[in-house]
């Protein structure tokens, strides 16, 4: 394991990029936390250094992340509570690169108001709208380390600003304002409706 890990190190540091079988695997590194676990309601902490503790955290995500055929992952969502997000948009594609966000902070916000269906790998099975800004610029540290700022509209943002919702303890049911088909939705799936935190 710390083998492979090297070799896929230094070939991140040739590619800029860390090089992720997007294959799902049966057992993943991380089980992803459910609504109700608290992990998921502690608010992160910022990630000091980024060295290979960090991007190796990165890819135990992305590879947990793949076989729960999810796009996006935080690391509050596998119980480590500091400030990594991991997606995935093209998951067919094994070439394209997956986006690692470090200490993220979104900088501005732009467009329309959207409402968009949303899920999420902690609450399985439930998909209910939720009200975003459509376009962000956020910036933050490549798994190198390296200061980026990008800007992103459509679902790359709404999934910028739901993975960056876990790192201040906020699930996206806490946005939901239809509270009757929340609730349906949780029942359904055996979540407890207690557990949401409503913001919306």
């Amino acid at each position: 394991m710390a083998s492979s890990f090297a070799k896929l190190a230094r070939s991140a540091e040739r590619a800029g990029r860390l090089q992720v079988s997007k294959q799902p695997v049966d057992t993943p590194p991380y089980d992803i936390h459910k609504l109700g676990d608290q992990v998921l309601r502690t608010p992160a902490r910022r990630i000091g250094k980024v060295d290979d503790a960090v991007r190796k955290l990165a890819v135990d995500m992305l590879v947990s992340m793949y076989a729960a055929r999810g796009i996006g992952l935080a690391a509050p969502q596998i119980g480590e509570p500091v400030q990594l997000l991991v997606i995935d948009l093209d998951l067919e594609d094994p070439e394209s690169p997956p986006l690692v966000l470090i200490n993220p902070e979104i900088s501005a916000v732009g467009g329309s108001l959207c409402t968009y269906e949303e899920g999420c790998l902690s609450i399985p099975g439930v998909y209910l709208d939720v009200l975003r800004p459509s376009v962000v610029e956020v910036s933050y540290r490549d798994e190198l380390g390296r200061p980026k700022r990008t800007k992103a509209d459509g679902l790359l943002a709404r999934c910028i600003q739901h993975e960056m919702d876990h790192l201040n303890g906020v699930l996206f049911v806490d946005r939901v304002t239809d509270h009757d088909k929340l609730r349906e939705g949780l029942d359904e799936q055996g979540f407890n409706p207690a557990d949401v935190r409503s913001i919306g």
